[in-house]
């Protein structure tokens, strides 16, 4: 979730520094998965999806990108129930239709066609109003690569400890 500044009391979510929204985040994905490229898309939602996204509920662990007939399609993301609504409520789970340019679509046709890519989503936010999913093309890690990533970002952190701990050391001196 965005942090709260003083300026936005009582209006809602902050923004991020991109003026983004933040409503779901997929942390994960990034740990699975190598991001070859990214892609930000609009999306096909009904009334109470998007005044269900404003209450900021959403989930995108098992979601999926899928091309099908032309079209780039999102599924199994969970956006619960609104609970104000009646019988048009939708869907929790339904697969949603996602907005990209012509050129971009025929990209990722052609490299989701090689083997190990896929289309996950990373973030869904609100920009100007308009909700938009985060799709990474990405290729799914090995169980070594994982281990590989975890120990670079340990050996990095310990390096800022060091360097921070000897410049606090030179600060007492001066």
């Amino acid at each position: 979730m965005a942090k709260k500044d003083g300026k936005n009391k009582g209006k809602g979510k902050a923004k991020d520094a991109q003026g983004r929204q933040l409503i779901a985040q997929n942390k994960k994905a990034r740990h699975d998965y190598l991001i070859l490229d990214t892609f930000e898309c609009g999306i096909v939602l009904t009334g109470t999806e998007v005044k269900s996204l404003r209450q900021g509920r959403a989930s995108l662990v098992d979601g999926f990108g899928q091309i099908d007939g032309g079209e780039v399609w999102l599924h199994n993301v969970h956006i619960p129930e609104y609970a104000q609504g009646t019988w048009t409520n939708h869907t929790a789970r339904r697969k949603r239709k996602l907005l990209l340019h012509r050129y971009e679509i025929d990209k990722l046709i052609g490299k989701t066609q090689e083997t190990g890519h896929t289309l996950v989503p990373l973030v869904l936010y609100f920009l100007n109003g308009r909700a938009k999913v985060e799709l990474a093309l990405a290729k799914g890690k090995k169980e070594y690569d994982k281990r590989q990533t975890l120990r670079e970002k340990q050996d990095r952190r310990e390096s800022e400890r060091a360097m921070s701990a000897a410049r606090r050391r030179q600060r007492v001196r001066a």
